[in-house]
């Protein structure tokens, strides 16, 4: 794989985006201490969440959005299709809004736009209704899900930003499995319209802690921060004006074969290691086992453990293997990351295979062994996930945010693509 010609040392690129490459642990980025940043981040990482979150939240209510509406399941599943789409272009639109506003005003219009969305869906009297009201959710819950690898590159030292990158990737990888496994006892007790009025609280909680502890990490050299007045004064950050072809730009990474590499790669493991498992659990398991939504939900657990597993595989030891060679004097080029992806990749293909053979061979007799083979998949998939979006925000750590926009781009689109093989 050919390198970039990348200075690691601190650069800016024609839209202002700071290196921090070289800047050490408890460097104060833009006058914030580090417990303030990470605090940003976990704010970040759970609105990240909230994205495959709600994607998935009504996976366990299949079956009683379809008999609802008086339409099949297939057909039920496609609301959440839908929302995978939207939430893999609608990043296009917001990157040069955040990046000319800032993230924090973005990522606070984000949050007031998807507890609209959620609010329509719980109202919605068909399913055309339901599933307009699912892409504006989608629309504007997605800034965070792109964005997010911005934020770590402008907040972190790149020997952590595995670590911190780690978090935000295990974010929005575990919103998959979580949701359903959340909501399949809300469907079962209160119904699933339940679902669309706990994620509009959830939008509402979260607005107000980010408005109060939300911070803003765009920074543009020879602008004057906004200090503690900024969490009540929203202004143009950087005065370049946006022109029409900013909305696509980060598709232009596509002539970047590491960034392309990468994203595809990673986009396939996540295809197979998430969404394709996630999305046969709640088609096959009632059908085949007359599973109920609780029950349903319950064959989460094991792609949640396997996620949390693969983040701790992913994110402590690819920063342990990059220190490590560091303290033998040697360059730490960001290419050496990829040989622990290979782990990864093994693990997804023999967690699928596990996954899809066993289940055909239980016949209506349900046991726990697809279960195990779809969290060796989702451990795989973290893995490669941590490790492969790390590897292209380290080749171009200038450019994070349309590599978060161009990443988010083609694993959404590969995952709606997907499900309908």
């Amino acid at each position: 794989m050919a390198k970039p010609v990348v200075d690691h040392s601190e650069q800016h690129d024609e839209n202002n985006s700071v290196d921090l490459g070289n800047l050490d642990d408890n460097v104060e980025t833009f006058d914030h201490p580090k417990w303030k940043r990470t605090v940003n981040l976990l704010l970040v990482s759970f609105h990240s969440m909230m994205a495959t979150f709600s994607a998935a939240a009504i996976q366990s209510g299949f079956v009683d959005i379809a008999e609802d509406f008086h339409i099949s399941v297939q057909r039920a599943s496609y609301l959440t299709s839908l929302f995978i789409v939207v939430l893999g272009a609608a990043p296009l639109f917001w990157r040069p809004l955040g990046q000319t506003y800032g993230r924090r005003p973005i990522f606070l219009i984000s949050l007031i736009g998807s507890l609209v969305g959620n609010i329509g869906c719980a109202k919605s009297p068909s399913y055309g209704t339901m599933g307009l009201c699912r892409a504006i959710t989608a629309w504007f819950i997605s800034p965070a899900a792109s964005l997010g690898s911005a934020v770590v590159a402008e907040s972190f030292a790149k020997k952590d930003r595995a670590r911190y990158m780690g978090v935000w990737t295990t974010m929005v990888t575990l919103g998959v499995p979580l949701a359903p496994f959340i909501f399949g006892f809300v469907t079962v007790r209160v119904g699933y319209r339940w679902t669309y009025w706990i994620l509009a609280i959830i939008n509402a909680v979260q607005f107000v802690l980010f408005f109060f502890l939300g911070l803003e990490t765009r920074h543009v050299p020879g602008q004057a921060t906004l200090g503690k007045s900024g969490y009540f004064t929203f202004r143009r950050i950087d005065p370049t004006p946006i022109r029409p072809v900013d909305f696509i730009a980060p598709l232009g990474l596509i002539t970047r074969c590491n960034v392309v590499i990468a994203a595809v790669s990673y986009s396939m493991a996540f295809l197979w290691g998430s969404v394709t498992t996630t999305f046969e659990i709640p088609q096959i398991f009632p059908e085949t086992y007359g599973f109920n939504n609780q029950q349903v939900g319950l064959q989460y657990i094991g792609i949640i453990l396997g996620t949390l597993i693969g983040e701790f595989a992913g994110g402590f030891f690819s920063d342990q293997w990059m220190w490590r060679r560091q303290r033998r004097g040697r360059k730490s080029e960001p290419e050496y990351r990829l040989w622990l992806s290979y782990f990864g990749y093994l693990l997804v293909i023999c967690g699928v295979v596990v996954f899809f053979v066993q289940i055909a061979k239980s016949g209506t007799k349900w046991n726990i062994t697809p279960i195990i083979g779809a969290a060796i998949a989702a451990v795989g998939n973290q893995i490669v996930t941590t490790i492969m979006i790390t590897y292209a925000v380290d080749c171009y750590p200038s450019e994070s945010a349309a590599i978060g926009v161009f990443i988010t781009f083609i694993r959404q689109t590969l995952g709606f693509i997907g499900p309908f093989w």
